[in-house]
Parts: C-alpha cells; structure tokens; sequence
C-alpha cells in the first residue's frame, strides 16, 4: 500500500492523543528512543538521554515523521493539529 505522507512534522499533542498518553509521554519515548517515530534535537543537537530534558537548558524540538508514525501506529496523519 502506498500511502501519500505529509511533509512537516506531526505535533506531539496529535501523537499523544493517538497513543492515549500524556505528551511527556511522548516526548520521553523519542528523547530515550523506546518510541521510533522521530528525533529530539536541541541547537542542532540530537538530544538522546532523559537527563538532557532539563528546560533551563534552552527548548528541544521534536521531529516526529509522518511516515514513521504510520509504521507505528497505522494512523495516518493528515495534517490536524490535535
């Protein structure tokens, strides 16, 4: 099946409520990498370890593919926010 996947990342509130989870939840599983559908990176850093949350440290961004999620999940993310 070849599916048509949105470029762009997929909000972590989409991908909590998906999962049923807390974001945190979310966001824990991609920084300690237990949930493979995107990157955690700081100032161009890849951020892998739990510890390196700290928000004194400056805002994380998460990348979450759609694609990845798909393989994950088989929900198709079709560009909603929540």
């Amino acid at each position: 099946m070849d599916e048509q996947f949105l470029s762009g990342s997929v909000p972590v509130s989409v991908v909590a409520r998906i999962y049923g989870k807390d974001a945190s939840w979310v966001r824990a599983g991609i920084v300690s990498g237990w949930l493979p559908i995107g990157k955690a990176t700081r100032n161009g850093e890849l951020v892998t370890r739990i510890e390196d949350i700290n928000s004194k440290r400056g805002r994380i961004n998460f990348y979450i593919s759609p694609k990845l999620l798909w393989e994950e999940t088989g929900h198709l993310w079709k560009g909603e926010k929540r």
